[in-house]
C-alpha cells in the first residue's frame, strides 16, 4: 500500500506495486487472471475493482495496463473522495507451466524483458535496476518475502 494525492503519483505507486507483485509472481512460478485494485479514500471508505484478463499472466505490462485500466475507470471517484491509499493484487492464480496455448502463437516480447530484469536483480540486488518513473522516489514499505 501507498499513499498517494496526484495522477503522476498514482501512476507511479501503481507501477511500483505492480512490478513488485508480478515479480514475486514469476519467482514463484506462477500467473493470474485477475488484477485488483484497492482504494482508501480521504474519509476512510474503500472500494476495491477488479478485472479478469482473457487469459493468466505474470508480465508486469499486461497486469499493468489492466491496472492502469481499473485507475482510470476510478479517477472521478478518486478526483471527488481524495485517495489515501492504493494496493494492487493478482488472483485466480495457477501454475505458470500448465497454459492452454492460443491460436495464433505470438511470441510475447515482454517476457523477455521482465526475465532478464528478474535474473538482474536477483543477481546484484533489487535496487539494482528500476524504472525512470520510480528514480528519486521513495520505494515505500518493503515486505521480507518468505519462502512458498
Amino acid at each position: 500500500m501507498i499513499t498517494a494525492h496526484t495522477a503522476a503519483e498514482i501512476d507511479a505507486g501503481v507501477i511500483a506495486l505492480v512490478e513488485r507483485v508480478t515479480r514475486r509472481m514469476r519467482t514463484a512460478g506462477r500467473v493470474g487472471r485477475t488484477v485488483v485494485l484497492r482504494l482508501r479514500f480521504g474519509d476512510f471508505s474503500r472500494a476495491t475493482r477488479s478485472h479478469t484478463m482473457p487469459r493468466p499472466s505474470a508480465q508486469t505490462q499486461t497486469v499493468l495496463a489492466a491496472m492502469r485500466a481499473l485507475v482510470a475507470a476510478a479517477a472521478p471517484m478518486i478526483e471527488r473522495r481524495g485517495l489515501t491509499l492504493i494496493g494492487v493484487a493478482v488472483t485466480n492464480l495457477e501454475d505458470a507451466g500448465r497454459r492452454q496455448l492460443e491460436l495464433p502463437f505470438r511470441p510475447d516480447r515482454s517476457e523477455a524483458l521482465d526475465d532478464a530484469l528478474d535474473e538482474v536483480r536477483r543477481r546484484f540486488g533489487s535496487k539494482a535496476v528500476n524504472r525512470a518513473v520510480l528514480l528519486g522516489r521513495d520505494p515505500g514499505l518493503t515486505v521480507p518475502l518468505l519462502p512458498d
